[in-house]
C-alpha cells in the first residue's frame, strides 16, 4: 500500500485536498493507536493467550496456539456514580506464580500445581482488572479501590464465540432454581435472549476443543447466569438484590421485588473470577481445578474434617424389612441404620426430613428419642448429620447451632435455598463460617453450583446443585446420557452430591419412577462406578440398608471405596458418551470406574499408571444379561501389571469398577 504524501514541500502543503487527506490519515492513525492499546498474556506453556484491548471499552479475547477461542468480548463493571467507559490505564503489573497447593480435603489429588502468569491493570478511576493465564484456562476479575460502600448496578460480560460453535446449556425458567437441569446441546446461534441458563456452560468448538465457562471466589455478590443473543455470544446476567420477599411454604422464600442493582458491597475489594477453562481433549476437563485454585484459601486448621460415606434415609423412604418393628421415622429404624453403618465402617448417618418439624428445629418428632439415638450412634462410632430447611435455620440460627453442638452433631444438610442473589450467597458463607466454628460439616442441597467456597471453608464437604438420583423417584430424566454429561459440566465446578447407590437397576424399557420404592436407570455396575467417577468427599449410599444387606458383593466394594483421592488419571472420556477414570487412595490402592450411556461399547484400558510389580485386581462388571436385567453383574479377580491392557465391555447404560492392590 503506497504511503500518503507527508512532504513539507510548498506544493504539497498548499493543496487543500492533500491537506484533508493528511489530516484524515493522522486522525485515523490516532484511532488505530487507541484501538491497539493492547496487552497480551500467555500461559506458562505459551499455548494459551489472552489479549486485553483498551479503547472506549474494555475487550478481551483468547486464542489457543494462534487459533481463536473467544472473539473480542466487551466487559465492564457498573458502579453507581462511576464510569468504566473510556478507561485510562495508569499502571500495569505482571507476575508469574508456580507453587504447590495441598487441599485440606483432597478431591482429585493430594497436591495441586498452581502455575500461572498474571496481568494487573489499574485504571485512573479506581477500577482494576486482573487476568490470569493457566495452561488449562484463562480467568479475569474486576477490582475496585473506592471509599466506603458502593452499589453495583451490574456487570457486563459478553462471551463471544464463533457462530458455528455449540454449547451445552443448563436452561432455567427463572433465577429461583435448585440448578438441577439437563445440559442440552444447542448451536450457539440458536440461543435467544429468552433462554436463561445457570452455570456452568460448556462450549464446543468445531475443532473439538472445549471451553468450560463458570465463576470462582463468589463472596458478597450475586451469582452469574447466562442468556443468549441469537448470535455468537452468551451474555452474563445476574439476579437483582431482593428488596421484598414472600414466604410461600415452610421452605420457599420468593423474591417479589428486586432492586435496580445486584449488590451493595465494600468499595475496596476483588470481585468474582470469570473462568474459562480450556480442554483440547475431553479428558482434560476432569482434572481441571481452576475454580478451586482461583478461590480464597484459609489459614485455619481444618484437619478435623472427616470425609466419608453416609446412608441416606429419604431416597429409599425408610423402607427396611426383615425386622420386628414398624419401619419409619423412629428410633428403632435409625438404630438399624446406625448398626448398618457401623458394620461396614460408614462414618455418618443422615436424619433427613421428618426428624423435626421442618419449620421448627426444636419440635422433635415424638417417635424419635433423640438422646437415646445420639448416645447409640456415639457408642457405635457413627456421626449424625441433620437435615434442615435453610429458612428455618436462618430464623433459629444461634439457638439451633447451640443445640446441635450440645448434641454432638457432626454436620448439617441445608436444603432449599434455590437462589444465589447477594443475600443468599451471604447466607451460604454465614452457615459455613458458623459450622466451622462448631466443627461441623455442611452439605448444601437445593443449592447453586460450587464456586470455591470449599477452599475457604473445607467443612463445606459437598453440595448438590445437580440433577441427581433423587429424580428417579418421580421422573425419567436421570438417564445414563445425563449421567455421562455431569463429569464434564457440573462436576468441574466442584464436589457433586449426586447421591448414588441404587440396588434396583433397570434398563430403559423396564424403568418406572416409583417414589417410595425407587430404582435407577442403567446397570448395577453403572451405579457402582459413580463412586469412582463422581467426586464427593461425603458420598451417599442412597438405597435401603435392607437392600444392601442382600448384596454382599456390592457392599464389599462400597465399604472399601474412598471418597477422597491422592491422584486421578483419566483413561478414556467423551462428553455425554463414556468415561473411565483411575484414582489412587492414600493407602496406595487404585480404583477404576467406567460408565457408558445407553450405547453399549468396549473400552481399552491401559494400566501404565501403576508402579512396577504385580497387583491383584478385583472386578465388578456388567453381566451377560445386564442389557435385559440391570441388576446382572459378574465378579472376578486376576493379576495385573503396569502396562497391561484390558478391553472391557459395558452394557447399555452400563459400568465397570475395579479395586487394584498389592496383597500383603
Amino acid at each position: 500500500m503506497a504511503a500518503p504524501c507527508i512532504s513539507t514541500s510548498r506544493s504539497c502543503l498548499l493543496e487543500p485536498g492533500r491537506l484533508w487527506l493528511i489530516l484524515a490519515f493522522l486522525l485515523s492513525c490516532g484511532a488505530v493507536a487507541r484501538a491497539q492499546n493492547e496487552y497480551r498474556l500467555r500461559s506458562p506453556n505459551g499455548r494459551l493467550e489472552a489479549r486485553v484491548a483498551i479503547a472506549d471499552k474494555v475487550r478481551f479475547s483468547v486464542s489457543l496456539a494462534g487459533a481463536p477461542l473467544v472473539q473480542p468480548s466487551e466487559i465492564a463493571l457498573r458502579i453507581e456514580g462511576r464510569d468504566i467507559d473510556n478507561p485510562v490505564v495508569v499502571r500495569k503489573e505482571e507476575r508469574s506464580v508456580d507453587q504447590i497447593v495441598r487441599p485440606a480435603v483432597r478431591v482429585k489429588r493430594r497436591e495441586i500445581r498452581d502455575r500461572y502468569n498474571e496481568l494487573r491493570l489499574a485504571f485512573k478511576n479506581g477500577f482494576g482488572l486482573i487476568f490470569r493465564a493457566y495452561d488449562d484456562g484463562v480467568a479475569y476479575r474486576w477490582t475496585t479501590d473506592l471509599p466506603g460502600e458502593v452499589t453495583v448496578i451490574g456487570e457486563e460480560a459478553l462471551f463471544t464465540f464463533d457462530p458455528e460453535d455449540a454449547v451445552y446449556y443448563a436452561e432455567e425458567e427463572s433465577f429461583m432454581s435448585h440448578n438441577e437441569r439437563h445440559f442440552i446441546r444447542y448451536p450457539i446461534r440458536e440461543i435467544s435472549n429468552e433462554k436463561l441458563a445457570s452455570l456452568p456452560a460448556l462450549i464446543e468448538k468445531r475443532s473439538g476443543v472445549k471451553i468450560w465457562l463458570s465463576e470462582a471466589d463468589l463472596h458478597d455478590y450475586a451469582g452469574m447466569w447466562l442468556r443468549g443473543t441469537s448470535g455468537a455470544a452468551l451474555r452474563a446476567v445476574f439476579p437483582p438484590y431482593p428488596l421484598e420477599e414472600r414466604q410461600t411454604s415452610d421452605r420457599d422464600l420468593r423474591v417479589t421485588k428486586g432492586a435496580p442493582y445486584i449488590a451493595k458491597t465494600r468499595g475496596t475489594r476483588s470481585f468474582p473470577w470469570r473462568v474459562l477453562a480450556v480442554a483440547e481433549r475431553d479428558a482434560d476437563l476432569i482434572n481441571n481445578q481452576l475454580v478451586y485454585l482461583l478461590s480464597e484459601g484459609t489459614n485455619e486448621d481444618f484437619s478435623w474434617v472427616r470425609p466419608g460415606k453416609v446412608p441416606w434415609d429419604w431416597w429409599n423412604a425408610n423402607n427396611i424389612y426383615g425386622v420386628d418393628f414398624k419401619s419409619g421415622i423412629n428410633t428403632q429404624t435409625y438404630k438399624y441404620y446406625i448398626d448398618f453403618a457401623a458394620r461396614y465402617g460408614l462414618e455418618y448417618l443422615i436424619l433427613d426430613e421428618g426428624w423435626s418439624k421442618p419449620s421448627d428445629l426444636f419440635a422433635i418428632n415424638p417417635e424419635i428419642n433423640m438422646p437415646e439415638l445420639l448416645a447409640y450412634a456415639k457408642q457405635k462410632g457413627v456421626g449424625i448429620i441433620l437435615w434442615v430447611v435453610w429458612l428455618t435455620l436462618d430464623k433459629q440460627f444461634e439457638r439451633a447451632f447451640d443445640q446441635f453442638e450440645r448434641w454432638g452433631i457432626k454436620g448439617i444438610k441445608v436444603d432449599f435455598m434455590q437462589r444465589d442473589d447477594q443475600k443468599m450467597i451471604n447466607f451460604y458463607e454465614r452457615v459455613a463460617r458458623e459450622a466451622a466454628r462448631r466443627r461441623m460439616l455442611v452439605d448444601f442441597h437445593g443449592a447453586c453450583k460450587p464456586t470455591g467456597l470449599e477452599r475457604k471453608y473445607p467443612n463445606v464437604i459437598t453440595r448438590e446443585g445437580v440433577m441427581g438420583l433423587e429424580h428417579n423417584k418421580w421422573s425419567k430424566e436421570v438417564t445414563p446420557e445425563h449421567n455421562l454429561m455431569l463429569p464434564f459440566t457440573r462436576m468441574v465446578a466442584g464436589p457433586m452430591d449426586y447421591t448414588p447407590g441404587a440396588m434396583i437397576n433397570a434398563n430403559e424399557r423396564d424403568f418406572q419412577p416409583i417414589f417410595a420404592r425407587p430404582m435407577s436407570m442403567g446397570t448395577r455396575c453403572h451405579q457402582l462406578a459413580m463412586y469412582v467417577v463422581y467426586e464427593s468427599p461425603l458420598q451417599m449410599l442412597a438405597d435401603s440398608p435392607s437392600n444392601y444387606l442382600r448384596e454382599p458383593d456390592a457392599m464389599e466394594f462400597l465399604a472399601r471405596v474412598p471418597t477422597v483421592w491422592d491422584e486421578t488419571v483419566v483413561l478414556q472420556a467423551k462428553v455425554g458418551d463414556y468415561i473411565a477414570v483411575a484414582r489412587r487412595s492414600a493407602s496406595g490402592e487404585w480404583y477404576v470406574g467406567a460408565m457408558t450411556d445407553w450405547t453399549p461399547r468396549d473400552l481399552a484400558l491401559d494400566f501404565s499408571f501403576l508402579d512396577q510389580g504385580e497387583y491383584q485386581i478385583d472386578i465388578w462388571q456388567d453381566g451377560v444379561n445386564a442389557d435385559r436385567i440391570g441388576n446382572d453383574y459378574k465378579r472376578l479377580s486376576r493379576r495385573i501389571r503396569r502396562g497391561d491392557r484390558l478391553v472391557i465391555h459395558l452394557a447399555p447404560g452400563g459400568g465397570w469398577v475395579a479395586r487394584i492392590y498389592k496383597e500383603r
